[in-house]
């Protein structure tokens, strides 16, 4: 009845078991932290570049990335890199993965 309150999403959330098997298998994958500068230097995944979804010149930095490479995003949530996964679809984006949990669920 409401449907046009559902907003489609043109990403996938995953646990952090297939998060990293998926990035693991996927070749050219590129791993992206949204958190602040202070909280990827406490603690990150290997790999990760940080692009910090909070700060004004985000759009800026996504729109500079290949929209035909595949992404895996997180943030300590979910959340903040589920709002980028929606900002990169927006600019063209399709191959995005957000870590449902984040690093909180992060088990490797």
């Amino acid at each position: 009845m409401f449907s046009f309150f559902k907003t489609k999403k043109n990403y996938q959330n995953v646990d952090s078991i297939t998060f990293n098997k998926l990035l693991g298998e996927t070749p050219n994958a590129v791993l992206i932290d949204v958190r602040t500068s202070a909280e990827f230097k406490e603690k990150s995944i290997d790999g990760a570049i940080n692009i910090d979804v909070m700060k004004s010149e985000f759009s800026e930095k996504i729109a500079l990335l290949d929209t035909d490479k595949t992404y895996f995003m997180y943030c300590r949530s979910g959340n903040r890199s589920g709002n980028a996964c929606n900002m990169m679809d927006a600019l063209g984006f399709s191959n995005l993965y957000n870590l449902s949990g984040g690093l909180m669920k992060w088990t490797f």
